[in-house]
């Protein structure tokens, strides 16, 4: 068997290396056609960072895991092909910052049914709107000019956590396999659900038909999202009210019927699906004509950016309303630790809010490179998943870089914490008390640091739905 991926991205780079690694005997092929990014899957620096990929990669590449720019050869030899290709949100037209763009699947269908020799299994790995098989059925017919080829689609969606992703493809909750009910929509399913048999049981393999499949993605997402912007919106209630949000969680997750995941209130989050995907789930609630379910998904996103907005507010009100020319240190640009990925990440927005009002912001990722700070500051909404986005660059005088946090917080007037990397968490902050301007603040939008011991060395913290500190309350009295 030969597999072959369209798409080196997040998604298509850690889920083949993790097939190749365990089915030896399967050839597995990764295609692009960015050479640069091809040419960091072949080396030892990854496009990429997550923890344990690197030594996946490595274990299965050139014995039977390659990654080569020549799309047309692998792709016409496969027996499956994975697409997973950006899909990101309209930028303009019909449905312009809600629906999902479909212009790189629709070219990669017509690439496969070009090249196509022999019948294929074509699997959705990108994250798609229900009845796109449909659609793309129907551009591989039309396209394929052997009458004896034929396609059967999957749809085989995603749900690793960067940070996780090896940990998350390794131990699977689930696979789901999506396909027609049909004979050979049956054996398509069936053919790849023996890939995953090499290390998963087939017990956490769940087989639905192509729709249930699509949607099952968006609404996964959908669900979580919603879990986060619901503990945000408490975290803004328990500090009008003296609670503390993480005792709040830690209550309400000892309900079986809830749990504790994804209640840690935060400044917002962020990753390249939540947004798009309730973007998208919108969209086609509203196209169906049911409004009143689209409002209800939107208000998570409505509520991610109040939060944004409500962290930007409180730093400037704390710091006696103004922070024109103070520098503010901001530790994590990243949307969640150990990951490299910056994609709507909470820190694009606080950092835009910050220097709006005048503020001189130095950032510290221990991941991020500096390029990608600027690009991301300069690009438009929605256009980062573009290969070409639209964007204005970010003057490197606008916003300061550093690669030492303590360079970064000294002769700062406040801290921001806005990633969640561990790190952060044993930093000699006595020392970096006594580098900055007085007073000093910490706004912990993590809610990571020992907040007792940085009132005692003398910083003003502001913890993300807890009791305000003493010095801030006094203000809002």
């Amino acid at each position: 068997m030969k597999i072959a991926c369209i798409g080196a991205g997040y998604v298509g780079g850690p889920t083949m290396a993790m097939i190749a690694l365990k089915c030896p005997e399967i050839e597995v092929v990764v295609v692009d056609i960015n050479e640069a990014r091809i040419a960091a899957w072949n080396s030892d620096k990854l496009p990429i960072y997550e923890p344990g990929l690197l030594e996946v990669v490595q274990e299965a590449r050139g014995r039977n895991l390659f990654f080569s720019t020549d799309v047309n050869k692998h792709v016409g030899e496969a027996d499956i092909v994975f697409v997973s290709v950006n899909t990101p949100t309209k930028t303009r037209g019909v449905g312009a910052g809600k629906a999902a763009d479909l212009t790189y699947w629709e070219g990669a269908a017509r690439v496969i049914a070009s090249v196509s020799k022999s019948s294929k299994i074509i699997v959705e790995k990108s994250t798609v709107p229900v009845k796109t098989a449909d659609a793309i059925e129907k551009v591989l017919r039309r396209n394929c000019s052997n009458p004896s080829v034929q396609f059967e689609i999957l749809s085989n969606p995603e749900f690793l956590a960067e940070g996780t992703a090896i940990e998350d493809l390794m131990a699977p909750d689930r696979v789901l396999i999506g396909g027609k009910d049909t004979e050979s929509g049956r054996a398509a399913i069936a053919t790849l659900a023996s890939v995953y048999e090499h290390w998963i049981t087939k017990d956490r393999i769940l087989c639905t038909n192509l729709w249930s499949a699509e949607l099952s993605k968006l609404t996964a997402n959908a669900f979580l999202a919603q879990r986060i912007s619901s503990v945000n919106s408490i975290s803004a209630l328990c500090e009008a009210t003296g609670a503390d949000v993480q005792q709040v969680s830690r209550s309400i997750g000892t309900d079986s019927r809830i749990g504790p995941k994804f209640l840690n209130a935060s400044v917002g989050f962020g990753g390249s699906c939540f947004q798009k995907d309730i973007l998208n789930l919108v969209y086609i609630c509203e196209t169906v004509g049911l409004q009143q379910v689209a409002d209800y998904w939107h208000q998570v996103i409505l509520m991610n950016d109040f939060q944004k907005q409500r962290f930007v507010e409180r730093v400037i009100s704390a710091m006696f309303n103004t922070i024109s020319k103070k520098k503010i240190a901001v530790f994590g640009f990243a949307f969640k630790k150990d990951t490299g990925d910056t994609r709507e990440t909470p820190a694009i927005d606080v950092c835009r809010g910050l220097m709006a009002d005048g503020a001189n912001v130095c950032v510290y990722d221990p991941e991020v490179e500096d390029n990608q700070i600027y690009q991301d500051l300069g690009t438009e909404k929605f256009e980062w998943d573009h290969p070409s986005p639209r964007s204005a660059p970010i003057s490197k005088t606008a916003i300061a870089i550093s690669h030492d946090p303590m360079e970064a917080a000294r002769d700062a007037h406040a801290i921001c914490v806005l990633t969640e990397w561990d790190q952060f968490k044993s930093y000699d902050y006595q020392a970096i008390y006594d580098s900055m301007v007085k007073p000093a603040f910490i706004f912990d939008g993590r809610n990571i640091l020992d907040h007792t011991k940085l009132r005692d060395i003398g910083f003003i913290v502001y913890a993300l739905g807890k009791p305000l500190d003493p010095f801030l309350q006094k203000q809002y009295d």
